[in-house]
């Protein structure tokens, strides 16, 4: 561990082989994007490296990396909705355009997940997925543990509404965001 300590690289080197697959399963949680996931993780990585320094000194670097994640996750949406704003701006003003209903026969949980707000979701998913505290989640997310239990209260709720009655208690496993994993 001592050799580990004054070798900065070597430091990130471990923190990443420990931690990157839970980065890249949160990516793919908080955006549904499974080929994504890998890439954003890496960016978010990427990020945590130029930063290093104040990564390691963080009283819980790992909190400090999920709320990278988070963030990057959240400008990608942002983007993202953008881009599709742009995209159909464009096309409703080039011709009649036809708005095909996205009502799915059946509502899993990822597909659920996608509807919530990013804050619920981040919240339900940290919660709920990754078996963090409350103060964890808070800490990830940059917000108070207040808005932790209220945003995850009412994105449980949100959740139970739109998997309807028969799907009782509503749990959400870490794997949700791979294709194998789902759950009706």
């Amino acid at each position: 561990m001592g050799a580990v300590a004054d070798d900065p690289a070597a430091e990130f080197h471990a923190f990443f082989e420990e931690h990157y697959a839970e980065l890249a399963r949160l990516a793919r949680m908080l955006t549904g994007d499974v080929d994504g996931a890998d890439d954003l993780a890496a960016d978010a990585l990427l990020a945590l490296w130029h930063r290093w320094d104040r990564v390691r000194a963080a009283e819980y670097p790992v909190a400090y990396a999920r709320g990278v994640v988070a963030n990057t996750a959240r400008s990608r949406i942002r983007s993202a909705v953008r881009e599709r704003r742009r995209i159909t701006l464009f096309w409703s003003s080039r011709s009649e355009q036809v708005e095909d209903p996205d009502v799915p026969a059946v509502i899993d949980v990822q597909e659920a997940l996608r509807k919530l707000p990013f804050r619920k979701r981040a919240c339900v998913v940290l919660r709920h997925a990754f078996d963090l505290s409350e103060r964890d989640t808070a800490n990830a997310l940059g917000v108070s543990v207040g808005t932790v239990k209220s945003q995850t209260s009412k994105g449980m709720a949100q959740l139970q509404r739109q998997l309807g009655p028969d799907a009782g208690l509503v749990r959400i496993p870490a794997t949700a965001a791979e294709p194998e994993g789902r759950t009706a």
